[in-house]
């Protein structure tokens, strides 16, 4: 069974920075982009990051390039997500996805259950 455990997510003050980890079990991911979208209240889903299978390609929203930082370790099936200088508008729901059957931006085939990050002015 496939599983993706994300952690990491709390309660922070604008301007803090968070790591978010996503753990993958169940199958080997390390030939297999991996990424992180967030989901605010009362907003749809929205792209983040994604990282290459080899780590050596990074994506960024617009909202969150310069600030966020996606990273892997391949051999033990973990991404991480660097996020720095947060501001309250970063404040959702923030989940780790894998393997996407078409453009790295769009879906996945595989989900985490999220972790709240919540940043307060």
């Amino acid at each position: 069974q496939v599983q993706l455990v994300e952690s990491g997510g709390g309660l922070v003050q604008a301007g803090d920075s968070v790591r978010l980890s996503c753990a993958a079990s169940g199958r080997n991911f390390g030939v297999s982009t991996m990424a992180w979208f967030r989901q605010a209240p009362g907003k749809e889903r929205e792209f983040v990051a994604a990282i290459s299978e080899t780590g050596h390609y990074q994506f960024y929203g617009d909202s969150v390039k310069g600030r966020f930082t996606i990273s892997r370790v391949t051999d033990k099936n973990t991404v991480y997500l660097q996020m720095n200088s947060l501001k309250p508008e970063d404040t959702a729901i923030y989940y780790c996805a894998a393997d996407p059957p078409g453009s790295y931006f769009a879906d996945y085939n595989y989900w985490g259950q999220g972790t709240q990050v919540t940043v307060q002015v």
